[in-house]
């Protein structure tokens, strides 16, 4: 059983450092926000440069499609399980796009999620956002105390492997905490992120696409070009 003091000290530590994401800036119907916050954040140990990017399919692929995504976005768990997995058999599989996956942070609840899915590695990264997509609903609930959703992400962890003792040491580094939301904060203002999802095909960016249709689209037409 983990220990009540060891679950206390991982809340005071997001807390810290997650305080200056203003969430009234946050409209959680179309998932928009705002970066009013850069002069809270603290400056992490390390480089961003030095987070992995988490990517699938060919990495000389002719299309890079990144999204910008929150674990906590119900558009963005309706793109996952509707859309991608159609996407990654038609495209990332064949080595048509190399498809990145970036975080977007609106609270603590998407920062835990994330800590825990790259506590995993790149090896078993997408196989945990899988999970945490489709049980959105269960863990991602605002009327549950912080208590009751580090339960259910710990559940998510131990499905794919992770040991407690693991999860407690992903969820304590306060160093990768610091280092993802600036790495977060620099892409988002780099691609001028203001919703989620939010995809960049090639460096342009596309508003949320949940037709796959014309999604392919784009695709091809890139494609073509290429």
């Amino acid at each position: 059983m983990r220990k009540l003091s060891s679950f206390l000290s991982v809340i005071f530590v997001i807390f810290g450092v997650v305080y200056f994401l203003q969430l009234d800036s946050f409209n959680e119907r179309n998932g928009e926000f705002s970066l009013p916050y850069s002069a809270y954040a603290q400056e992490p140990s390390e480089d961003v440069s030095t987070v992995i990017e988490m990517m699938q399919g060919d990495e000389n692929a002719p299309v890079e499609f990144v999204e910008y995504a929150s674990f906590t976005c119900p558009h963005c768990a309706d793109f996952h399980i509707n859309i991608y997995p159609r996407l990654k058999i038609d495209y990332i599989n064949k080595g048509k796009i190399k498809f990145v996956y970036r975080e977007v942070y609106f609270d603590r609840f998407g920062v835990w999620a994330s800590m825990l899915a790259r506590c995993a590695g790149p090896d078993r990264f997408f196989g945990i956002i899988d999970e945490l997509y489709r049980k959105q609903s269960v863990w991602a609930d605002s009327n549950k105390s912080d208590i009751e959703v580090r339960k259910e992400l710990e559940k998510i962890g131990s499905l794919a492997g992770l040991t407690d003792e693991k999860i407690d040491q992903c969820f304590q580094d306060r160093d990768k905490l610091e280092l993802l939301i600036e790495w977060f904060q620099k892409n988002s203002e780099t691609d001028k992120v203001k919703s989620t999802p939010t995809f960049v095909i090639n460096g342009e960016k596309y508003p949320n696409e949940k037709d796959y249709e014309k999604l392919t689209k784009i695709l091809d037409e890139i494609l073509e070009k290429s």
